[in-house]
């Protein structure tokens, strides 16, 4: 037998301490020199808001100084070795050393930056949201560092004209689709948002460069339209080894595609069986088409839309309350809010989160897309098909209770910058797919089998997302057969199809959805077997949540000990 003496465990102890220690402030150094002195908009949305009056050029010179940056940080952080540090900061190097080679992929490999003409003026939008969206400080300190950005705002279009070589038709397409949206939001939301600030000298100086905003928004329109559209016959595939080296470095996954692509098929296969078993509950002399497209007819208004995802959300918070399935660290709600115009092209339902280091402004907003106003009865009515009843419940899991909502509360929890900082979308996204059928596992919804049927439905969205990604960004898909595929073999309704197959050109590896969900589902099992075969489930949520986001191979860590396959 071994003799440990107290003292030396203390000075082990110690020892971790101090070296965690001296990683965190490499940390913090890779924060501020890499990360939000070239995008600090996310500072912002962090809750740092030193950086509310500064907004990046896009310029080439700024790119080249952020990968000058990234390659300077990467072997200084690679040199601090793992040993002596706990596991918990051993955990948040490897998290960090990712990071950096994933920004690398991004800006030397992929180049949105060349690319996609709508990153520029989405991203314009989003730099005055953070700002106005949350009160973290009076009004008129608000519009003053907006002024800032907006006067900064114009540049940025110049560095889009000399950036943008030879973009995807499709990217372009999507940003001209974008823009009116963008610039009805300068016009309209941007103003009213400040409208009771009374200061006519701050009033005027918005004024001012909120219209020399619409401006240039107005004429980066027109370059798009008329010159970079006609130009615009670049590939929006990354290709296979750039696939693998951005699921490496984003997911810490590094499975074949091959074998991802037979995981994808399988579960897909999987959820369209049992779809058939739900829907022959419901009436065994319909196919599961006819099921589902009477389903679909079940739906609100456009008028009362939000107003029926508030009420589902309060009976979300009670029954996880009441069964145990995980503590939601806040009383406080979210808003339900109509989507912010610039991220309406593309998304049909999101969450904003304040940030982990927000001290005063705790507002959170779950989005909802609204039909347009200019659709025909038809389009509305197709749209709304995609908010039936079933897929209501599906999404007010996902995106609030117990999903990113919940989720994104933990985190402000977690124990270090990094873990604050740093995650992946195999984590969030499937944390909050997972939740999806595991809150009717547990019984919500008392088995109606009309909502098992929406989250099936949601289930078979997010397979076909999985093998759409893969196979478009491989070449061995279209965009039209992948809009075929959403229809056919995902269950989708027509514009839900086109918004996902436009956004997966976009977003390769949107396949963290159901990659993570099905990560979470062998982790719980292997988390069962280690407790002897017994499962607290709340127990396993919280175990789960208190490790922030990261890829689940570290989470497979912290909860099991080991380095155990992640599927």
């Amino acid at each position: 037998m071994v003799r440990v003496f107290p003292w030396l465990l203390v000075a082990i102890c110690c020892f971790a301490q101090k070296r965690d220690a001296e990683f965190a402030k490499v940390a913090d150094r890779y924060f501020d020199e890499c990360v939000f002195r070239y995008d600090p908009v996310s500072g912002t949305a962090a809750g740092f808001h030193q950086y509310d009056a500064l907004l990046p050029s896009g310029s080439r010179e700024e790119i080249d100084g952020q990968i000058a940056a990234l390659k300077k940080m990467l072997p200084e952080v690679e040199g601090f070795g793992a040993q002596g540090l706990s596991a918990a900061a051993a955990a948040d190097r490897e998290l960090v050393l990712s990071s950096i080679r994933g920004q690398l992929l991004t800006l030397e490999t992929i180049r949105p930056w060349e690319k996609n003409p709508d990153i520029y003026a989405s991203g314009v939008s989003n730099a005055i949201f953070v700002i106005m969206s949350r009160s973290y400080a009076p009004l008129g300190v608000r519009l003053r560092a907006a002024i800032a950005r907006e006067r900064l705002a114009p540049r940025i279009f110049e560095a889009a004209r000399a950036n943008l070589k030879n973009p995807p038709r499709i990217y372009t397409e999507v940003a001209l689709e974008q823009l009116p949206g963008i610039v009805s939001f300068f016009e309209n939301d941007v103003p009213a948002a400040f409208k009771d600030v009374h200061d006519g000298e701050l009033m005027a100086q918005f004024q001012q460069a909120n219209q020399g905003v619409i401006d240039a928004l107005k004429s980066y329109e027109g370059f798009l339209r008329k010159d970079l559209l006609p130009r615009s016959n670049g590939d929006f595939r990354i290709g296979a080894d750039a696939y693998r080296k951005k699921l490496l470095y984003d997911e810490m996954v590094d499975i074949p595609l091959d074998r991802l692509l037979e995981i994808g098929y399988a579960d897909l296969r999987r959820n369209q069986a049992e779809f058939k078993k739900v829907a022959a509950q419901i009436d065994p002399s319909e196919t599961a088409r006819q099921i589902l497209d009477e389903a679909q007819q079940d739906h609100p208004s456009a008028g009362k839309l939000l107003e029926t995802f508030k009420d589902t959300l309060s009976g979300l918070r009670e029954f996880i309350e009441r069964h145990k399935i995980v503590t939601i660290p806040t009383d406080i709600p979210p808003m339900v809010e109509e989507t912010p115009p610039f991220m309406r092209a593309l998304t049909t339902a999101s969450m904003d989160t304040p940030g982990p280091f927000e001290k005063i402004a705790k507002e959170a907003f779950f989005n909802v897309t609204l039909p347009e106003k200019t659709w025909s009865a038809k389009e509305t009515e197709e749209y709304l098909q995609g908010f039936n009843r079933g897929t209501i419940i599906s999404t007010a899991v996902h995106e609030v209770y117990p999903g990113h909502y919940t989720q994104f509360v933990w985190i402000a929890r977690a124990h270090s910058k990094v873990r604050k900082l740093l995650g992946c979308g195999s984590n969030a996204e499937g944390w909050a797919h997972y939740t999806e059928q595991m809150m009717l596992d547990e019984g919500y919804g008392n088995g109606e089998p009309r909502l098992r049927l929406g989250q099936l439905q949601d289930a078979l969205l997010r397979d076909a997302r999985f093998i759409v990604g893969i196979q478009m960004h491989t070449g061995k898909m279209t965009v039209d057969e992948a809009r075929d595929f959403f229809v056919k073999e995902g269950y989708q309704v027509a514009p839900v199809a086109e918004k996902e197959a436009k956004r997966g050109t976009s977003d390769p590896t949107y396949l963290v959805y159901t990659l993570g969900k099905l990560e979470i589902m062998k982790l719980r099992e292997d988390y069962r077997k280690a407790k002897g075969g017994r499962l607290n489930l709340q127990a396993f949520h919280d175990a789960f949540l208190q490790q922030g986001f990261p890829p689940i191979k570290i989470v497979r860590r912290a909860l099991l000990g080991n380095d155990s396959p992640v599927l």
